[in-house]
């Protein structure tokens, strides 16, 4: 369980405190909350501590009185490998980045509320065990009040923290990225569009963030319900933009529902979607590079090859640099000589749990209508599901042979001309208060058939 105590870092270790220290001269010894068996020894909790801050706002730019809270722990705090590999100083410190969070202060309130801590380690427990790392404009579908009260603020989006720049460390680079409470509805505007879009507009409205996106719990309407002409400006974007969420981890499976071979000599590809296979790490590695970037209006849409070298991240949420395009990737982006062991299968079978299967219709309108990807990585398993549109260069799923397998993970490659078909059928995913499981979907001619199942199936390894 979670201590609350008082004081700085512990002396001689180098901690990424300094920005901290220049924001809060007159606060040197914030409460923090501190993980009392550390991570290294066996502990649940992945951040060393939580300090929490009072900030006293800016009344001239509307800005309230809030507690700011900050996490230490997802970035190297030591340089010893205990809990995090030493890569250099001038790469990401650990993951590269650290957690905040601005509370608005209760009239009233006299020290700062712990829940956030503890939502803070339920990200990092996240982030360590998935090895995904977090961008600003990402978002966190949490499903649950935030602080475990009645509020309508369930789910979070990220961005960078107003007030903290990027530090250097003697362990590295570490960037500072705020998580800011949302709504249902802004969390489905931000999948639809794009998570920036959505910031953007909750900075325009001061009692759902303001300039500095402070969470206000007791927030009781949507911005859309506030003002509804910001609704006109979403819909307007993802008509114009499409969206930029490029994968999400999601209960989902598939199957192999080729016909086996008579030949005993071919035996080898006989039920492919049953058995477990693990992912290679180029596999992984290229899945993970292709939910973590959010591809740019405007540039050729490219898988990243399996081959692609990790980025650190640091540069993902910031206007691309050159190096970052991925039109300078295009070169590199033919299919790779792993890839010939790709088997091409006649039909398969995609299972989605209700939540992963309400955004096939995103995936299909917001996605493979201009062009892009999007990819279903399984949140039980290696498996993983990535549509790509005939635009999409490094996929190995081609028009020739639309459903290709590399391990567990499957491609679909779907022709402007069917994604339109599939939306007219899935357009029952769009109500899913009328939804009742299992539900089917199959489209013959095209040998593919889709399920939305009960979340338990998946819970079970031998679905």
């Amino acid at each position: 369980p979670p201590g609350t105590k008082r004081g700085g870092a512990e002396p001689g270790k180098p901690r990424p405190t300094d920005s901290c220290r220049r924001l809060y001269p007159d606060q040197p010894n914030p409460l923090q909350v501190t993980a009392i068996l550390k991570y290294w020894l066996g502990g649940p909790d992945p951040l060393d501590y939580v300090s929490m801050y009072r900030n006293l706002g800016n009344p001239a730019l509307n800005v309230p009185e809030h507690w700011h809270y900050v996490s230490f722990g997802l970035s190297d705090l030591y340089g010893d490998n205990r809990v995090h590999e030493f890569t250099g100083t001038d790469g990401p410190s650990g993951f590269g980045f650290e957690l905040t969070f601005r509370l608005k202060r209760e009239t009233g309130e006299s020290a700062p509320p712990t829940w956030p801590a503890e939502l803070m380690q339920g990200l990092a427990r996240y982030v360590f065990q998935s090895e995904n790392t977090f961008c600003s404009g990402d978002h966190v579908s949490w499903h649950s009040p935030l602080d475990n009260s009645e509020s309508r603020i369930q789910h979070m989006l990220l961005t960078e923290d107003p007030q903290m720049q990027p530090v250097q460390t003697p362990f590295g680079v570490v960037t500072f990225l705020q998580i800011v409470g949302v709504c249902t509805e802004e969390l489905h505007a931000a999948q639809q569009w794009n998570g920036q879009g959505i910031l953007e507009l909750l900075r325009t409205v001061p009692v759902a963030g303001g300039p500095w996106l402070i969470t206000d719990m007791r927030r009781g309407e949507t911005i859309f319900e506030i003002d509804p002409h910001l609704q006109e400006r979403v819909d307007k974007g993802i008509e114009t933009d499409g969206s930029n969420l490029s994968g999400v981890s999601a209960k989902c499976a598939w199957d192999d529902l080729s016909r086996p071979p008579e030949d005993d000599e071919d035996s080898r590809s006989i039920c492919i979607g049953t058995q477990p296979r693990r992912l290679s790490g180029k596999d992984t590695e290229q899945i993970r590079e292709t939910l973590r970037r959010g591809l740019e209006i405007n540039s050729k849409p490219v898988l990243p090859p399996i081959n692609a070298q990790r980025q650190n991240g640091l540069n993902l949420d910031r206007a691309p640099s050159r190096k970052d395009s991925l039109e300078s990737e295009s070169s590199a982006a033919i299919i790779p000589h792993e890839l010939i062991r790709t088997r091409q299968l006649e039909s398969v079978h995609l299972k989605f749990n209700q939540e992963s299967g309400a955004l096939i219709p995103l995936c299909l309108r917001g996605r493979l209508l201009h062009g892009r990807h999007f990819t279903y990585k399984s949140i039980t398993g290696d498996t993983a599901i990535t549509f790509v549109s005939t635009g999409v260069e490094g996929a190995f799923a081609t028009e020739e042979h639309p459903y290709a397998a590399h391990g567990p993970w499957l491609q679909i490659l779907l022709t402007e001309e069917f994604v339109e078909r599939m939306l007219e059928d899935l357009e029952d995913l769009n109500s899913p208060e009328e939804f009742k499981l299992p539900k089917e979907y199959s489209w013959p001619e095209k040998k593919l058939k889709v399920s939305i199942l009960p979340d338990a199936v998946f819970d079970n390894p031998l679905h």
